[in-house]
């Protein structure tokens, strides 16, 4: 069973927007989350150390006003600085016990209004004197108190010790918990939006960024299609060292290709010179060996030509940049026909959309069209006709005569090098063994079949410019 995370890595790996967008998204969404979660640890904490800011404050204010009478009884002079001190349940509370256990005194002796019959239950460590502890403990109605607490020794009014005592003010935890909350949540709003902003900007700036690879791609396809033989335009400083070397790399290839076309001629003139000496020179042989010898050099030149149109062929078609008009070679091709089969008065028929172009060389083009023109001129009885159009970005070619046409059964064997559909025509058998050699070259089709003519069709598609 594949994992369902197989085919997204894969079109990681593919594509370069992907990884980028997912990149700088992730990257987003991490900043986020963690600048989300430390304001809010920071916000808290700032309210916390307010809390307990107020809470010291308080704690300050009442042990100032706190005294021992002379029955030994705390009090506490004046009005309490804050008003929710004296509002039952009001979440602000202080509290006043004796730590030194004296049998005619209530351990529990003072407590402010706001308590009303509770009271606050201390069951931590009592701090030494002077010292200051915040503790949590329960309160009121269920609620959790943040609490600070000190120790007191005081003297009654005659200097005489007067006991020591625990002083405590404590507050509602909400007054942490509810602005707390409140902030997060308008933070993390805040945090979403601007994440959907700066996505935003991330998609944008990877288009943008990728903008000189959808040029290079565009003129990569201008080059492929015919239109131009280098990459052309305008590019950015980090991509023209590539536009550069692919530039060298096409103009290398174009060189190589023409070397190959000068040494397959030089080929051809070296081994048809000799052959010819040959030839002439088995005229004046006696018997039968000058007729043999002759048929044989004869075949020999056709295998020659064969093979080096092949070649040229093959170097050509993997040169970028070529594209030949359909319309002139096809009717530089009738003219010749025209003038081989006069004697015949065959009409030539041709219907070709405007501005049709082949995707490669005009002598290949030559090669394919003159090979089956000829083929469908020796053939016909009275007509030959030829139509084409463009369709999917390929050249349709259909080419029909009224001849006696190829039984289904022969079709595949004519395309063969070196068969024949009929011995009494003159030929060698190469001519529609070269024109399906060509033509998977270019990645096209041939297919014989049947005319409506009465003849042989032939259904040719090479890649359109």
């Amino acid at each position: 069973m594949r994992r369902s995370g197989v085919p997204l890595w894969g079109a990681m790996r593919r594509s370069l927007r992907l990884r980028l967008l997912l990149g700088t998204l992730a990257s987003i969404v991490l900043a986020i989350a963690v600048a989300g979660w430390a304001l809010s640890g920071l916000f808290r904490q700032h309210i916390t150390q307010q809390f307990h800011a107020e809470l010291r404050l308080h704690l300050d204010d009442l042990v100032s006003h706190l005294y021992v009478d002379r029955e030994a009884r705390p009090a506490v002079s004046g009005t309490p600085s804050d008003p929710r001190f004296e509002q039952p349940y009001s979440g602000l509370y202080w509290q006043i016990e004796r730590t030194d256990r004296r049998e005619d005194v209530s351990r529990k002796l003072l407590r402010s209004r706001s308590l009303w019959d509770a009271a606050l239950v201390v069951d931590f460590e009592v701090p030494a004197d002077g010292e200051v502890h915040a503790h949590r403990l329960p309160g009121p109605e269920g609620v959790m108190l943040g609490a600070v607490e000190r120790v007191v020794r005081l003297e009654d009014e005659d200097g005489q010790p007067g006991g020591t005592f625990l002083v405590i003010v404590a507050a509602d935890e909400r007054r942490i918990a509810e602005p707390t909350e409140n902030f997060s949540g308008m933070l993390w709003l805040f945090l979403s939006l601007l994440g959907l902003g700066l996505a935003a900007v991330a998609v944008l700036q990877v288009w943008v960024a990728l903008v000189p690879l959808r040029r290079l791609q565009q003129a990569l396809a201008t080059v492929r299609a015919g239109q131009a033989a280098r990459l052309e335009g305008e590019f950015s400083g980090e991509m023209q060292p590539l536009v550069g070397e692919f530039n060298s790399v096409l103009a290398q290839n174009a060189e190589v290709v023409e070397r190959a076309r000068i040494q397959a001629g030089n080929l051809a003139h070296a081994l048809k010179t000799p052959l010819s000496v040959i030839a002439n020179a088995a005229q004046g042989l006696p018997g039968e060996t000058g007729p043999l010898l002759t048929a044989q050099v004869e075949v020999a030149r056709r295998q020659i030509d064969y093979h080096l149109r092949r070649a040229r062929a093959a170097a050509a078609v993997r040169l970028p940049g070529s594209r030949t008009p359909l319309g002139p070679v096809v009717d530089g091709l009738l003219r010749v026909m025209r003038r081989v089969h006069a004697e015949r008065e065959l009409d030539f028929a041709v219907q070709l959309e405007p501005g049709l172009e082949f995707r490669g060389e005009a002598q290949d083009l030559q090669e394919i069209l003159g090979n089956l023109l000829d083929n469908a001129g020796k053939w016909a009885r009275r007509a030959v006709r030829l139509e084409c159009c463009r369709e999917d970005g390929w050249l349709r070619l259909t080419l029909d005569d009224d001849g006696p046409g190829i039984p289904d059964e022969a079709r595949e064997r004519v395309l063969r090098r070196g068969e024949r559909a009929d011995e009494q025509v003159a030929g060698s058998g190469l001519g529609l063994a070269i024109v399906d050699d060509l033509v998977r070259l270019y990645a096209g089709r041939i297919e014989l079949e049947a005319s409506p003519q009465g003849g042989l069709r032939v259904r040719l598609s090479l890649p359109a410019a």
